[in-house]
């Protein structure tokens, strides 16, 4: 059962590093979004293409507040909320089990 154990906290931490990182790839997207940045750069394009498939559907149910967009911290406030409850729980049941 050790084995079982070790994975589910593997799997925590490795999910645990996914949000954090995704969480800096939203932020750094909403800087940018301030300063109009060159639409053909490389980064810009890959940042857009990892945030977009999650901030869209959002966008899309979210009340139009006059330009304000609010999609970047529903989006932080459910990798906060992952990172709070789902992944002390991981953890929580790989203590459980070994």
């Amino acid at each position: 059962m050790f084995l079982f154990s070790n994975l589910i906290s593997a799997t925590a931490k490795v999910f645990d590093i996914v949000l954090v990182i995704y969480m800096w790839v939203v932020i750094i997207r909403a800087f940018l979004s301030w300063v109009n940045p060159d639409p053909y750069n490389q980064i810009v394009q890959i940042l857009y293409r990892l945030t977009e498939p999650v901030l869209m559907p959002i966008r899309f149910r979210l009340p139009d507040l006059g330009g304000l967009d609010l999609s970047t911290i529903v989006v932080l406030l459910g990798i906060i909320f992952l990172r709070s409850f789902v992944v002390p729980s991981l953890y929580e049941i790989a203590r459980l089990i070994s």
